[in-house]
């Protein structure tokens, strides 16, 4: 699932139609069908994408607990807990900011689907208030395995955080991932809403009384998706709490970590790893007062005049997920500009970020949008030819472009020069 999927593809839509050429309404609809593209688990009786089915109905916990559902990660087929969780922090903050974009596109009901699909998996990890199980699969032995999902037939073993072995980001992020989600269905479904609430609230107090980093108890998850602190991510939590309850304690708590962990300096960027310019802008939009307003400013006003561009004008800040982070910081942007900073010059810079991916490069980075979308992204499912014709290797290794159409898909994008080349060997995972 990479860092956010097309989270801030789909979130930013709804603001930044204005003096665009681009059907934004259908891009979010592909979006939101690349999400059904990921989908582990039994897939619902209306599934959407033709060429997916079934799978990993055999994922369980170390005691035998059901863990089937949620999202493969990117191309393959780990499901990893804290990426998962950040991305669904973000959608579910995208659509409670822009539902009106939903609707308008028609696709309301397919954005609740989208994110509560992730919230039931995470309800289904969390076994007891200090237990969440934060990954299912290994990524070593998934790699040996180029294939459909529904074809997988190798160990997935689940591993998990617990009062001896914690995991205060993981706990966190699903923390605020959950109350973020309860915002959302506060009157779409009130039952929903307050389950997803009570288990936010069980798994913040987990993150906070046992301190710890996750993938020094998921070893695994440290080679691919490390986390380097827990205190953006505490914060982070407190602040959704509070937002979805209106409960003081939890601004106080926010704000006592916003202090201790020294998230007020200016960061550089925006991802699962690194949320302090979230927890800035959200707090600025919570209380309204000044050192988070210049916080947020300061990050903004830093990325849209300061950071690095391509000759195109892409905002550059990390090779791996190039078009992934550009869109992050798109959306936190636009989320300070609704907090009334700036928000002539953050939504024009958002809109440039998003049109350079739809086309204004000179080629779409969108799978199934637009001129000259990728044809061959890397992704393992899409790369098979139709069933029941077998699929292996062989499907990774054919220069051609993939048989299934993985609508939606964002890749990983140019280099800093604005190069990209489309080959599937090229390890360039869509998101």
């Amino acid at each position: 699932m990479g860092d956010s999927l097309m989270l801030a593809m789909v979130t930013t839509l709804g603001v930044v139609v204005a003096a665009s050429d681009y059907n934004y309404s259908h891009v979010l609809e592909l979006s939101l069908l690349f999400y059904e593209a990921q989908r582990s688990g039994k897939l619902p009786t209306d599934n959407r994408v033709s060429w997916r089915g079934d799978s990993a109905l055999d994922d369980r916990g170390q005691n035998g607990e059901d863990l089937t559902g949620g999202y493969y990660d990117a191309g393959d087929f780990v499901k990893f807990g804290f990426t998962m969780a950040s991305t669904t922090t973000l959608l579910a903050w995208g659509y409670l900011s822009y539902r009106d974009a939903y609707e308008s596109a028609g696709q309301a009901k397919y954005g609740l689907s989208t994110i509560k699909w992730a919230a039931d998996y995470f309800i289904k990890c969390h076994v007891s208030p200090n237990e969440l199980y934060g990954q299912v699969g290994d990524f070593n032995l998934d790699h040996t395995f180029w294939g459909r999902p529904e074809d997988l037939s190798m160990s997935r073993p689940a591993y998990k955080i617990d009062t001896q072995h914690p995991g205060s980001d993981l706990a966190g992020e699903t923390a605020a991932a959950l109350a973020a989600v309860a915002l959302v269905f506060r009157d779409v479904n009130p039952g929903y809403s307050s389950k997803c609430l009570e288990h936010a609230k069980q798994l913040y107090r987990f993150a906070s009384q046992y301190r710890g980093l996750y993938h020094e108890a998921i070893k695994g998850a440290a080679q691919y998706y490390e986390s380097t602190d827990y205190g953006d991510e505490l914060t982070w939590a407190a602040a959704w709490l509070y937002k979805a309850t209106d409960d003081p304690l939890f601004l106080d708590e926010a704000e006592h970590h916003y202090m201790k962990f020294r998230l007020k300096e200016r960061p550089n960027e925006f991802f699962y790893n690194k949320k302090v310019a979230g927890v800035q802008i959200l707090l600025a939009q919570l209380t309204r007062q000044p050192e988070y307003m210049e916080a947020a400013q300061a990050f903004c006003d830093f990325t849209v005049d300061y950071q690095k561009r391509t000759p195109k004008g892409l905002v550059y800040i990390d090779k791996f997920g190039t078009l992934c982070h550009a869109a992050n910081v798109a959306f936190v942007c636009l989320q300070a500009a609704d907090a009334g900073i700036s928000p002539t010059k953050y939504r024009e810079f958002a809109r440039r970020q998003i049109d350079y991916m739809l086309g204004d490069s000179g080629r779409s980075y969108v799978v199934g949008f637009g001129y000259n979308y990728p044809k061959e992204p890397h992704h393992a499912a899409s790369s098979c030819p139709t069933r029941p014709a077998p699929c292996g290797w062989d499907a990774f290794k054919w220069p051609r472009e993939n048989p299934q159409l993985l609508k939606g898909a964002l890749v990983s994008g140019p280099d800093e020069n604005d190069y990209y080349k489309d080959k599937r060997e090229e390890m360039d995972k869509v998101s």
